[in-house]
């Protein structure tokens, strides 16, 4: 059997899923308990109903159903490798459509930000780069840096290893997740991501905080 990046990159995996109503199964359970500490991390970021926030990787919006009511109208903007996702969590989860146009919601593969605006002044990436390799951070970083001129705070989570040793072999975080350096989900060295963000033009910050699942939260600042 091949294996691919992540099971999200399995060939039909979202068609399947989708199709048994696992919308939001998939993106890791824990919906309310998730999706609340989301945002209470954004808020304490400073995000305000002014501000322009994107939610990248934002699965069927776990997040989305609660930061799109919070901000003013049209100021919710979203990515995922699924299209589709997305917008059966729109038609599910969004209970006041009007803060939020379905075209808001882009599919995206890459971190190219295809037809986001360049208002965007915080990001959040939650529980993705936990499902890829090292690169795709670095990818996310330089585009954001380039492409979003007014970003204040970019939100991002990730596993650790200890230490270098232990990176190469399957780690168990405090949560009892098994993390991989090879395979999903992915673990990294602290050094590393420092690294990363730095080299990408940020000033990044490593959080001292339980999150779900034992993930490790960096905030990351233009420099």
């Amino acid at each position: 059997m091949a294996q691919h990046i992540s099971p999200y990159h399995a060939p039909d995996f979202f068609t399947d899923a989708l199709a048994k109503g696992r919308h939001r199964d998939i993106v890791g359970g824990r919906w309310e308990e998730t999706g609340n500490f989301q945002m209470e991390l954004l808020i304490e970021a400073g995000l305000m109903p002014r501000h322009h926030l994107l939610d990248i990787g934002a699965g069927s919006l776990r997040l989305g159903c609660l930061a799109a009511p919070y901000l003013d109208p049209g100021h919710y903007w979203a990515t995922d490798l699924s299209g589709a996702l997305m917008q059966r969590g729109y038609q599910a989860e969004i209970a006041d459509k009007s803060h939020l146009s379905p075209k808001q919601l882009i599919e995206d593969a890459n971190f190219n930000f295809p037809g986001i605006p360049d208002t965007i002044t915080h990001a959040i990436c939650f529980a993705v780069f936990t499902h890829l390799p090292a690169n795709h951070l670095r990818r996310a970083l330089i585009q954001a840096r380039a492409r979003f001129p007014s970003l204040q705070k970019f939100l991002f989570t990730c596993f650790l290893a200890p230490d270098a040793a232990q990176s190469l072999q399957p780690f168990r975080q405090v949560d009892g997740v098994v993390t991989h350096d090879t395979r999903a989900p992915y673990h990294m060295l602290a050094e590393d991501i420092l690294h990363l963000s730095r080299a990408s033009g940020f000033a990044v910050t490593q959080h001292q905080m339980w999150l779900p699942r034992g993930q490790v939260l960096f905030t990351a600042t233009p420099a």
